[in-house]
């Protein structure tokens, strides 16, 4: 089944080079240092179709993939076969505890939960009730996806992940509450992109609060030979302010567009006319639509693996490449996703 799931397109791109002839596992697929090549790799990541892989499927992956490391796969096992593997193990296990991830939290589950949940909550935002709820439920549902992709080495603090749970819903309410009373009196498409300033607004305040530690530790930074040489909170800072600013992207083109879409169905057309329960599910197949773009290509703006100028460092940091040595520029860092 791995041949039937996965067939690659043949647009040329240029792939990680093979060790020995063969494909590297513990890397992407494609180069990732174009654009195109991180779009293919999140177009990959975070394809819908893996939500539907049962756990047969899965542990198979896990285990074809298992036996090409050792080098005792099946003899006629295909390169296709094994991307094809790669892919749904990608998906569906952490990638240092090698355990299988609660489903709602997998980065495949982004676009339906994401398009659920944003549909209504761009449907439903003119009342509080409505508002408390669908901010709460959008919340809680980053807070999964949050503890699901933590860290396998550095384990979140439970007390953490309530906190910043609770400050990313109270920022969220407050903001869609308060702009709601504020542009009570202006024209109604201004009240559609109440929903959008609550999302950026909680992205702000979720994603710093949920990573201090970082911001307060430093984060690993590494030379050109992929060694540690130290751990900065600069860098943490650019790692975060990255993240923040993808994941304000990832929401813009669902959340900026298609109000304009829904407030021209709405005043231009008869679209709605006696069939008000039209909204919700169009908005949610519109966002489905355009999640599935937007995601991955919002993903791919950074470099998984960005840099950071020596300048910019700690002084700690520069003080000990110079005492060994290095004439290093750039440092790498992790800036997660």
């Amino acid at each position: 089944y791995f041949q039937r799931y996965y067939i690659t397109n043949n647009l040329s791109m240029a792939e990680t080079p093979r060790i020995d002839g063969r494909i590297d596992l513990d890397k992407p697929r494609w180069l990732q240092d174009s654009y195109l090549g991180r779009a293919k790799h999140f177009f990959s990541v975070t394809d819908p179709r893996n939500v539907l892989l049962s756990g047969r499927q899965l542990d198979g992956a896990k285990e074809l993939l298992k036996l090409y490391r050792e080098r005792k796969e099946s003899a006629g096992t295909t390169d296709e076969q094994v991307f094809a593997a790669k892919k749904m193990y990608e998906s569906a296990f952490h990638p240092e505890t090698q355990q299988k991830m609660f489903l709602p939290g997998r980065m495949s589950f982004q676009v339906p939960g994401n398009m659920t949940i944003t549909g209504f909550m761009m449907t439903y935002y003119r009342t509080t009730p409505a508002v408390l709820f669908w901010q709460w439920v959008n919340q809680s549902f980053n807070a999964v996806v949050n503890y699901t992709n933590r860290s396998g080495k550095s384990d979140i603090p439970e007390s953490l992940l309530l906190k910043s749970y609770l400050a990313a819903t109270t920022c969220a309410v407050g903001v869609a509450v308060g702009l709601n009373k504020a542009t009570v009196k202006l024209p109604p498409i201004v009240g559609r992109f109440v929903p959008f300033a609550a999302v950026a607004s909680a992205n702000c305040v979720n994603i710093p609060m949920m990573r201090q530690s970082e911001l307060l530790n430093g984060i690993d930074v590494l030379n050109e030979n992929g060694e540690v040489v130290g751990q900065s909170q600069a860098a943490a800072r650019s790692a975060i302010v990255q993240v923040v600013f993808s994941r304000i992207l990832m929401a813009t083109p669902g959340m900026g567009l298609i109000p304009v879409v829904m407030n021209t169905l709405e005043t231009k057309t008869k679209v709605f006319k006696g069939r008000a329960w039209l909204a919700a599910p169009l908005q949610v197949g519109l966002l489905g639509f355009v999640l599935t773009f937007a995601t991955p290509l919002a993903c791919a703006v950074f470099e998984q693996n960005s840099s950071i100028s020596v300048k910019n460092v700690e002084q700690s940091i520069r003080d000990k490449l110079a005492e060994s040595g290095s004439e290093a520029k750039f440092l790498t860092f992790n800036k997660g996703l």
